[in-house]
């Protein structure tokens, strides 16, 4: 369903300075760094977006879309500094309303910074996960665009 939706809309241009789409996320953006958020640039913002919503999850995660970074109501005219709270932040799949780096068990994993551009403010307060944004943004899609990076965990050495 969500394909056919995003399928339908304008296309955002999603980066980093941070590293390259499906590059390595520095290690300063993970557990074994500062684990703070990379800085985000939206670039090709469609007429009349009020908001967006910003979602970073790992699909490669054990058992399930483990979800990092739940983030709504970004203001359109925001850039997303490094180590920031550029919005309203939700739950993540530790249950805390916050940034999570990337922290694969093992080998690599996919990172996907989804950004919808929105044509309202989203109604949520802090006790919002992935699943309640994503019902809350669902018809209020203008445009859609994702970065995708890629980590995997230092080893220790002996």
């Amino acid at each position: 369903m969500w394909q056919s939706i995003i399928a339908e809309r304008a296309l955002l241009h999603i980066s980093s300075s941070a590293f390259e789409n499906e590059g390595v996320i520095p290690r300063k953006y993970t557990c074994d760094g500062a684990g703070i958020n990379p800085p985000v640039k939206i670039e090709h913002v469609p007429e009349g977006t009020k908001s967006f919503v910003v979602l970073m999850d790992d699909p490669d995660a054990p058992g399930k879309v483990f979800d990092h970074w739940v983030v709504w109501n970004i203001l359109p005219n925001q850039q997303i500094k490094e180590n920031s709270t550029p919005g309203s932040i939700g739950k993540n799949s530790l249950g805390k309303n916050e940034y999570i780096g990337p922290c694969p068990p093992s080998g690599e994993h996919r990172y996907f910074i989804k950004v919808y551009a929105l044509d309202t403010l989203l109604d949520l307060d802090d006790t919002a996960d992935k699943n309640r944004v994503e019902t809350a943004l669902e018809q209020h899609i203008l445009a859609y665009g994702e970065l995708v990076g890629v980590y995997q965990k230092e080893t220790k050495k002996h």
